[in-house]
């Protein structure tokens, strides 16, 4: 078995501070290149990620091709046992599942995320975001990842699933505790974290669930609750879906939210573009997506013998799909390396594709909008206070641990 390259240690501070130049040699490979750690193929040119990505032959699911003795045996050798809790709601859920139980999971949470829907929570969102600045632009000196991105996301999301908001800051917690297992480093020590989270997630849902069923609401918790008491969801899929929508609204956006606001503050010009230009606005999202891609790897299983960008590989093969290597390649985006706010066409691949793209773009996207275009309406001046801000560990995230800046009211 082929080993992948020295040059792609995702656990190691050079990969940590500069991803993107494992991922050209990556890219400069002939085919897959294969990662032991993983038991995994990578693939990192866009072409072939994207066709990945849309491929129906390639699963989330053990089921497809796995017995149930072979899933358990699997999950030993990953150290993804002894996990109850986090087998139950976290390892299974519509992120996971394929076919049938994808389409009826992933239908009952559809029509909540369209963008005609999406639009209504504008009002609400501008009205956290102004009250919330308020208090950061007279404190003038922040860090803008802890101070601001992590508060709005998990606000919203917790708004139209139906989760009291003194609640936000746990919900936060608790999801960087169970993602951070998905992670390369499966440490006793992470795997118990992880577990944790998942059990005390499930016993708030759980009081939240009674609630719903003795007093309805208009939110979305309350219809997957009329879901479940109709027969249409299991307890375990309700409870799966509703940890998944907090968890997939939390990291993954305010990740984002610090990677743009770093890269705005790198490139002066991009930022002076958007004071002047406002419209450029959606287009300049869109390239914080591409420039430092949030969920930068993503993982399908091959339900059959097939030949993946010109390598035969067999059933069962464990495919990575490296997003974050495949919107900076050049044989896609013209000067990938460069931010530039007002990049068309920007067919970038953070959000994913196929039965698996991103069903919380469109929100991600506006609590977004409405944070930068707020921030740069009410400001004169924004200053960069540590010109090396230190980025997260690991091949499944990217987004700086924080990031201080000045703001100068306007």
């Amino acid at each position: 078995m082929p080993m992948a390259t020295p040059a792609f240690d995702p656990l190691s501070q050079a990969f940590t501070d500069d991803p993107y130049a494992s991922y050209r040699v990556l890219r400069a490979s002939p085919g897959p290149v294969y990662y032991e750690q993983f038991d995994i193929w990578l693939l990192s040119r866009y072409q072939d990620v994207a066709a990945a990505a849309a491929d129906k032959t390639l699963v989330r699911s053990l089921e497809f091709f796995l017995s149930p003795d072979e899933i358990r045996e699997q999950k030993v050798r990953q150290n993804w046992h002894d996990m109850p809790n986090h087998s139950r709601f976290v390892q299974f859920s519509l992120l996971d599942s394929d076919g049938e139980t994808h389409d009826r999971l992933r239908r009952k949470v559809f029509r909540e995320f369209t963008p005609a829907l999406v639009a209504r929570q504008r009002g609400m969102i501008q009205d956290f975001v102004d009250r919330l600045l308020d208090r950061l632009l007279q404190a003038g000196t922040i860090d803008f990842v802890e101070d601001l991105a992590s508060q709005v996301p998990g606000h919203i999301i917790g708004s139209v699933l139906g989760v009291p908001e003194e609640y936000a800051g746990q919900l936060r917690k608790w999801s960087e505790d169970v993602v951070q297992y998905f992670d390369v480093d499966r440490s006793a020590e992470r795997k118990a974290i992880a577990e944790r989270a998942t059990t005390e997630f499930y016993e708030l849902l759980k009081e939240l669930i009674t609630e719903r069923l003795s007093t309805p609401r208009d939110d979305l918790l309350c219809r997957l609750t009329e879901a479940h008491a109709a027969g249409e969801l299991t307890e375990d899929e309700l409870v799966s879906t509703c940890m998944l929508i907090l968890m997939a609204g939390h990291g993954s956006t305010i990740d984002v939210l610090g990677s743009g606001m770093h890269a705005l503050l790198q490139y002066p010009h991009a930022l002076k573009m958007l004071r002047e230009t406002p419209t450029v606005m959606s287009t300049a999202i869109q390239e914080m997506f591409r420039f430092e891609s949030p969920l930068p790897f993503f993982h399908r299983y091959l339900t059959e013998e097939r030949t993946i960008a010109g390598k035969l590989l067999p059933k069962g093969t464990k495919i990575g799909l490296l997003y974050g290597a495949a919107n900076r390649d050049p044989e896609q985006f013209e000067s990938p390396d460069e931010f530039d706010v007002g990049r068309t066409p920007n067919r970038h691949l953070a959000f994913g594709g196929g039965a698996h793209f991103c069903l919380g773009n469109h929100l991600a996207r506006l609590d977004m909008e409405i944070i930068f275009s707020t921030l740069l309406q009410r400001t004169r001046s924004i200053e960069l206070l540590d010109d090396n801000p230190a980025y997260k560990r690991g091949l499944s995230v990217r987004g700086p641990k924080r990031l201080d800046i000045r703001l100068i009211a306007a």
